[in-house]
């Protein structure tokens, strides 16, 4: 197997994709691994590429070997990595607060086949993605990005151009055949004797294999800042561009998707924290009709009052939740 192209997209990326499938050529002469950020919804992405595609299409098989000329997806709520010559499916804590996510397969498949790979970041939000091709491009690989202003969502491709070295970035209509001609080259190129250290400790400690914690030291140093999925201590991880966040479970972040997931939490908190105030009022409500009926007029006039305070603090809760805070693109 000369080549290996992986690629990650997240939203838009089921058009994009189905573009891409429809002009690869009979015989490609390398395997296609995608992840699109599905989280746990069912997904028919093989079905529709394999109507579109010369090549066959399907959710990836834990186990399965690498093969030419197959189009392979990381199935719903599943990471998939590579390991050698095979597809791993690994149920692993979320990255950027999804699962599957791009960057647990690009930096998989960095490890395993190095300048092998060919990494590639289409449309989406946020910056999942960056990483792993940062990583494919130390391990000697080839990276392309969509070019941004042809992308349905422009963030990922725009976060991959800024913090990447780049080789190609194209329009969607040009992947296609530039893919074709890539993993037809036959000029070699510089291989990565090994993999950096640091890289083979974040895969650790992604995958939790071995002590997290002194995988984790040995990349970043402890934040003041809680994961938002598991709320243990993150770790920020040194000289990462964009910056990035892991916790000792597993979970990894940019600053941006931190945010998003912590504005999420932030969320669910205050809208239980409005039911927690809705039925204190309601309850306090019904204390006070019951006073009133056993002949306390002044016990129901106070337990009226507290109903009212509680249900101010519910109204300005509710301006809050609606205020909210601007996502980031």
């Amino acid at each position: 197997m000369a080549r290996l192209v992986v690629i990650g997209a997240s939203l838009g990326g089921v058009g994009a994709l189905v573009q891409i499938a429809a002009a690869l050529p009979a015989g490609f002469p390398a395997p296609i691994l995608i992840v699109l950020h599905i989280g746990e919804q069912p997904s028919v992405l093989p079905r529709l590429l394999a109507q579109v595609s010369q090549l066959t299409a399907s959710h990836a098989v834990d186990g399965e070997p690498l093969r030419a000329g197959r189009i392979v997806v990381a199935p719903p709520d599943l990471h998939m990595i590579v390991e050698d010559d095979r597809i791993v499916l690994v149920r692993a804590p979320k990255e950027h607060h999804t699962r599957p996510a791009i960057d647990p397969l690009f930096r998989s498949a960095a490890l395993a086949h190095g300048s092998d790979v060919i990494g590639v970041v289409l449309t989406g939000r946020l910056d999942d993605g960056t990483a792993g091709l940062q990583a494919i491009k130390e391990a000697g690989g080839i990276a392309v990005v969509q070019d941004p202003d042809d992308a349905i969502a422009s963030s990922m491709p725009a976060s991959a151009l800024q913090y990447v070295e780049v080789d190609h970035c194209v329009t969607l209509p040009l992947i296609p055949a530039l893919l074709t001609s890539l993993v037809a080259e036959t000029v070699a190129r510089p291989t990565v004797a090994s993999p950096p250290e640091r890289l083979v400790h974040e895969q650790q400690a992604a995958l939790q294999q071995g002590d997290p914690v002194a995988h984790l030291d040995a990349i970043g140093k402890r934040s003041p800042l809680a994961c938002p999925e598991c709320h243990g201590t993150l770790w920020e991880i040194l000289d990462s561009r964009p910056q990035r966040y892991r916790c000792h479970t597993g979970h990894g972040f940019t600053a941006r998707t931190l945010h998003e997931a912590m504005a999420g939490a932030g969320d669910d908190a205050m809208a239980s924290a409005r039911r927690a105030l809705q039925e204190r009022e309601l309850l306090l409500r019904q204390m006070a009709d019951q006073s009133r009926a056993d002949g306390h007029a002044d016990e129901a006039e106070r337990l009226d009052g507290a109903a009212r305070q509680l249900n101010r603090q519910g109204e300005l809760l509710v301006e809050l939740i609606e205020q909210g805070s601007e996502p980031l693109e």
